[in-house]
This record gives structure tokens, sequence and C-alpha cells, in this order.
């Protein structure tokens, strides 16, 4: 079978977790530690959800995702589990917990090294984004780091159009494993990307892909010879 190829663009925009990075080998080690953290402080007193639960939510805001993980909890709940999950998240990659995807370090470098500019554009919280990034070494490949979190914008849509406009971007590839990178990149008029590996979401999610991919290094193979 013949693959797919685009024409090289002058940038990528990349998500973060399900795309570069394997968030839940950073979550099994925070989940339990946050809702023990919730019912010691008597905001959240029934027993914690399984943590597949939270993976699922991977990818959305984060107020969607406390709505679903714990939809009995109040609002006041809801937001010390913001302000906790960051406090682990950033503690457990301080203490080397989490790994990227197979291959996302050395074929972020080829794509550099390459001359297209690379971007990442996630729902998550700005110290988080940058923190795995820093964490993992993979900062430097990057032009920036975008998140709803530092721009508060409500969707990703939104978020990918902020990052065209401040870069000058023409032509770009939309890479992530959920329906809001398809539809970030679908209502900018990106070529997209859609990523198979992480198993968070739905098979569906990705429908409206220009392609489709299983190892990040095939990001590659997309990639026309000039």
């Amino acid at each position: 079978m013949t693959t797919k190829q685009f024409n090289k663009p002058q940038a990528m925009i990349f998500d973060m977790d399900g795309t570069l990075f394997q968030t839940e080998t950073l979550l099994v080690h925070v989940h339990d530690r946050l809702f023990k953290q919730l019912r010691e402080e008597g905001l959240y007193l029934k027993e914690t959800p399984p943590v597949e639960r939270l993976i699922a939510c991977l990818g959305m805001l984060l107020e969607d995702i406390w709505r679903r993980v714990m939809p009995d909890g109040s609002e006041a709940a809801h937001r010390r589990a913001d302000e906790l999950m960051l406090q682990y998240e950033l503690e457990g990659l301080e203490a080397g917990q989490g790994k990227l995807y197979p291959y996302v370090e050395q074929t972020l470098q080829e794509l550099h090294s390459r001359g297209i500019k690379l971007f990442v554009a996630s729902n998550g919280l700005e110290d988080y984004v940058k923190g795995v990034a820093r964490a993992k070494g993979i900062d430097q490949w990057f032009d920036g780091l975008y998140s709803a979190g530092e721009f508060q914008t409500s969707s990703k849509v939104d978020l990918v159009a902020k990052l065209l406009q401040d870069h000058n971007i023409q032509t770009a590839w939309m890479v992530g494993d959920r329906s809001s990178d398809v539809e970030a990149g679908v209502n900018n008029v990106l070529t997209v990307i859609g990523c198979q590996y992480a198993g968070f979401g739905r098979e569906s999610e990705l429908e409206g892909s220009d392609a489709i991919m299983t190892d990040f290094r095939e990001l590659l193979t997309f990639i026309e010879e000039e």
C-alpha cells in the first residue's frame, strides 16, 4: 500500500497528551494521591474513581475532565483538583516519572533539522505543558508551546488560530489523537495527522484526518520528497 504524502509544511503543531507524552505513565502516580488529599480536606468523601476514567478524558479542558471524573463533586472540589493535579504532576516530572512515546525525541529532532517549525497546542495548563517539554528534554526543538491554560482559550480551534497568527504560519499540519485536534486542524484549514497509538479515545474521534499513524516515525514518511 502506498503511503500518503503531502507537501512539506512550514510548521507542525502537536497535541501533548496522547501524542508526544504517555500521560498515563505520570497519572498513575498522581491519581490516588490527589483523591486522598481531597478526602483529607473534606472536599470529596466518596471512593476514588478508577484511574481509567481520568485517562479516558485526556485532551479535554480541565473543567470538562472533572465533570466526567467526579460529576458529583462540588465546584470547590474541582478547582482544588486542578491545583493538586498540577502540583503532583510537576513533582512527578521532577522525580523522573512519565515517558514520551517511542521515537518522539528522534523524530522531532529530524523534523527540526529539515527546517520545519514545531509547536505544541494543548488544552492543558501552561506549567504542565512547559514542564513536560522541559523535563523530557524536547523543549529545545519547539518554536512555541501553546496551552489553553496560558491563553484562556475555550477551544483548541481558537488556540491553534492564535498560534498561526502569532507566527505568521501559512502551511501547517495538526498532529493529535483526539477529535478536538481534528476539529482544530479542519477549522484552520490544516493537514490533519491522526495518532492512533495512545488508545485514549474512540477510533471514530479521528474521522476527518488526512492520514493516520500508528508509530511516531511514520510522520517522516508523510512528507513528500522535494
